[in-house]
C-alpha cells in the first residue's frame, strides 16, 4: 500500500506543478494568470460593445436630425404650394366673377331688346 499511496502523491504533486503556473510566455498577457487574462478579455469586450453602442446611438440621432430637417423643409414647400394655389384659385374665382357680370349684362340686354321688340308689336297692333 505505501507504493501506491507514494505514486498517488507524486502523481498529485505533478498534476498541481504543471496544471496552475503561469504560462512561459506572457508577453500578449502582461504577466497575469488564465482567470485575470480572461477577466480582461470580458472587461475589453464590453467596452467595445459600450462603445459599439454609443456610435449607433449618435448615427441613429444624427439619421433623425436629418429626416427632421427634411420634414421641415417638405412642410415648408407645402405652405408655399397652399398659398400660391390659393393665389390661383382667387385670381380664378376674379376671373369667373367677371365673366358672370358679363353674361349677366349680355342677358339683360337681350331682355331689353326683347322687352322693346314685343312693345312695338303691341303697339303696331294697337293702331
Amino acid at each position: 500500500m505505501k507504493t501506491t499511496t507514494i505514486s498517488a502523491l507524486l502523481f498529485s504533486v505533478a498534476v498541481l506543478a504543471t496544471g496552475c503556473h503561469k504560462a512561459e510566455t506572457t508577453t500578449t498577457t502582461n504577466d497575469m494568470g488564465p482567470a485575470q487574462a480572461a477577466g480582461k478579455a470580458v472587461d475589453d469586450a464590453g467596452a467595445n460593445a459600450a462603445a459599439a453602442t454609443r456610435d449607433a446611438a449618435a448615427n441613429a440621432n444624427a439619421a433623425a436630425d436629418r429626416a427632421n430637417a427634411k420634414i421641415d423643409a417638405a412642410a415648408d414647400r407645402t405652405a408655399a404650394n397652399m398659398r400660391e394655389a390659393g393665389a390661383e384659385v382667387r385670381q380664378g374665382s376674379k376671373e369667373a366673377a367677371a365673366n358672370v357680370k358679363e353674361g349677366a349684362k349680355n342677358a339683360t340686354a337681350a331682355t331689353g331688346r326683347a322687352l322693346e321688340h314685343t312693345g312695338e308689336k303691341m303697339q303696331d297692333a294697337s293702331k
